[in-house]
C-alpha cells in the first residue's frame, strides 16, 4: 500500500440498474478540498497487494508509464475481461471517495465501448461511472453528459450514514504541458447523487466493456486512489 497527501484523484462512474435506487441528476460545477488518503496506486512495476483479477487475460493487460493499461474487448458487465477489483475497506463513521484518471488511448470505435470504475456486490457489478461511446459520440455515464475530452478524472464518494453516492468528473486538456496544467484545465463536475445499499459495499474495480475483438483499444488507467471524502 502506498500512503500519500497532495492534490484530488478523480473517476467517472455510471449506474447499472437505476429502477433499484434512487437517483437525482445533478450537473454543476464544484470545488473538491483535500482530504486523507488511505491508498494510492501509482501502477509502477508491479500492483500493490490487494488487487485480484475477474476473468483475466493476461496478453491484455500491461503497465506502462506510470498506468494500468487494458486492452478493452468484448463483454457485458458479467463477462468482460480483464476486470481488476480489490476490497472497500469498512469505514462506518467518514466519508470513503474512490478517483481515478480514465484515457482512451485510440478513438473508440464500438457502440458502448468504455472504461471507468464500477461497484461490485461479489462477481456481480452493481454501479458504474464510465467514459464510453454511445452513436458515435462520448459521454459521461451515469447523466449521459456528453464531452469530447479522451481523458477524464473520475471521482465517486460514499456517505454510508445516509447512503448515499456522489458522483464527479473533470475534463483533463491532453495538450497540457504537465499534469497539474492539465488537471485545472477545467472544474469538477457533479454528475448524479444516488441511493445504495451498504450490503453492496465490499468491492471496487477498474472495468472495460464492449471493447473491438480484433483489434487493440488500450484503456488508460491512473492516479487510483481510495480517501476520506468531505461532507456534503
Amino acid at each position: 500500500m502506498h500512503e500519500a497527501t497532495g492534490r484530488i484523484m478523480t473517476m467517472v462512474i455510471p449506474v447499472l440498474f437505476l429502477a433499484s435506487f434512487g437517483m437525482a441528476l445533478i450537473v454543476h460545477a464544484e470545488e473538491l478540498p483535500e482530504t486523507p488518503i488511505l491508498f494510492a496506486e501509482d501502477f509502477e512495476d508491479a500492483l500493490d497487494a490487494g488487487w485480484e483479477w475477474l476473468r483475466e487475460d493476461p496478453e491484455d493487460w500491461r503497465l506502462t508509464d506510470g498506468a494500468l493499461e487494458i486492452s478493452a474487448r468484448p463483454g457485458l458487465e458479467d463477462t468482460a475481461r480483464n476486470v481488476l477489483r480489490r476490497h472497500v475497506p469498512e469505514i462506518h463513521e467518514r466519508l470513503l471517495a474512490f478517483e481515478v484518471t480514465v484515457a482512451f488511448t485510440s478513438p473508440p470505435t464500438e457502440q458502448y465501448e468504455q472504461a471507468g470504475l464500477a461497484w461490485y456486490a461479489d462477481d456481480a457489478p452493481v454501479f458504474k461511472l464510465v467514459l464510453e461511446q454511445i452513436d458515435e459520440e462520448c459521454f459521461i455515464i451515469p447523466g449521459h453528459h456528453p464531452t469530447e475530452a479522451m481523458q477524464v478524472r473520475l471521482r465517486m464518494e460514499i456517505n454510508v450514514d445516509i447512503g448515499r453516492v456522489r458522483t464527479w468528473y473533470r475534463e483533463l486538456d491532453t495538450d497540457a504541458e504537465d499534469a497539474e496544467e492539465a488537471e485545472d484545465a477545467t472544474t469538477w463536475k457533479v454528475v448524479v447523487e444516488q441511493d445504495f445499499s451498504d450490503g453492496y459495499m465490499n468491492h471496487i474495480a477498474l472495468v472495460t466493456y464492449h471493447g473491438p475483438e480484433d483489434a487493440d483499444h488500450w484503456m488508460r488507467f491512473s492516479d487510483f486512489a481510495i480517501r476520506y471524502g468531505h461532507l456534503w
